[in-house]
């Protein structure tokens, strides 16, 4: 006994240090193991309750777009970012938000009609056909988009922004950003990045209805000959040319701004008697030939021929005859 406190005598301070740390060390032990499982636990909870709330979110915005055909502006936003399909054009995906933009942009129109609107009813059946048109119209262009790539066709970010420009400026009228961004949105309900959408995809299906119809093109030429033989004699050439062209009159002024695919702000352009070349239409659905008649500051009187694209819309009906058109969402009022 003498002999085994002898040696505890002879340790030193180090030693005793040394002892001591061991010591704690082995207490805290006891209680690391159990907190690192809690800690384990936690991130596995965490992580499954992650993924129930993604997959709540999930289904529901599943069953807001394709089950209820939702259309508010928080899931417009989200398909700008997730690009979900509404419909599949020959294998080629048509964006949900290309569709809710069409759709979007035509509800001022039905909130102006619905005053003249009696019953819910009536309103609902407006909401269901500007549905069907907006989707028929997101699938041709998405169609205009497959032929673009195809043919090589592609559009710039500058031809999109001369176009922007130009509508800024129709008939004449030179607006701010901020007095045309204010018109788009009173009028479409747009931003400025979805009015910038909505002209690339214009421009895109233009080129490529000039670029496929040979026989627009040729018909075109022909008005473009008849014009330079008979000194302009519009109503001549839409007789002797018969349903290959459109003839019409404004039958009066009408102002310069006017929504006619773009021929009262070139006619104001002219001087009486004077004529415009071939250009295409705003919409892209055809070429146009102004004549002006007269003019104000602000109204036109001219007459005009169109010549009608019809191949793009040849191609886009066979499309859905051969049933190569899939629509992800039902809507009420059939194609």
């Amino acid at each position: 006994m003498t002999l085994l406190k002898k040696k505890a005598e002879k340790k030193t301070e180090q030693e005793k240090v040394d002892e001591r740390r061991e010591e704690v060390l082995a207490r805290g032990r006891k209680f690391k193991y159990p907190l690192q499982w809690t800690k384990h636990r936690v991130v596995i909870s965490t992580v499954l309750i992650a993924f129930v709330v993604l997959g709540i979110v999930v289904t529901s915005g599943w069953l807001a777009l394709y089950r209820f055909n939702m259309t508010d502006d928080m899931l417009f936003r989200i398909t700008k970012i997730i690009p979900a399909p509404v419909a599949k054009v020959d294998e080629e995906s048509v964006r949900f938000s290309d569709y809710l933009m069409f759709y979007r942009s035509s509800l001022l129109s039905i909130e102006r009609q619905s005053g003249d609107v009696n019953n819910e009813g009536s309103i609902e059946a407006l909401r269901e056909q500007y549905m069907r048109a907006a989707l028929s119209e997101a699938e041709e262009y998405t169609f205009a988009l497959k032929l673009a790539k195809e043919q090589g066709i592609t559009v710039t970010q500058d031809e999109i922004n001369q176009e922007y420009e130009r509508h800024r400026s129709l008939g004449g009228v030179e607006r701010s950003e901020e007095a045309f961004l204010k018109i788009i949105k009173e009028n479409f309900g747009l931003d400025k990045d979805e009015y910038l959408r909505m002209l690339e995809l214009t421009i895109i299906k233009s080129k490529v209805e000039m670029q496929i119809d040979d026989n627009a093109n040729k018909i075109a030429t022909q008005v473009e000959k008849l014009l330079s033989e008979n000194g302009g004699d519009y109503a001549a050439i839409a007789e002797a040319l018969g349903d290959k062209v459109e003839y019409q009159e404004t039958g009066g002024m009408v102002g310069s701004q006017n929504i006619d695919g773009g021929r009262a702000s070139e006619a104001i352009k002219l001087e009486p008697g004077q004529q415009s070349g071939r250009f295409v239409s705003i919409n892209g659905d055809g070429y146009y030939f102004v004549k002006l008649i007269k003019k104000t500051e602000t109204e036109v009187d001219f007459v005009s021929i169109k010549v009608p694209f019809t191949e793009f819309q040849k191609r886009f009906d066979a499309l859905r005859e051969e049933n190569k058109i899939t629509e992800l969402i039902e809507l009420k009022v059939e194609q």
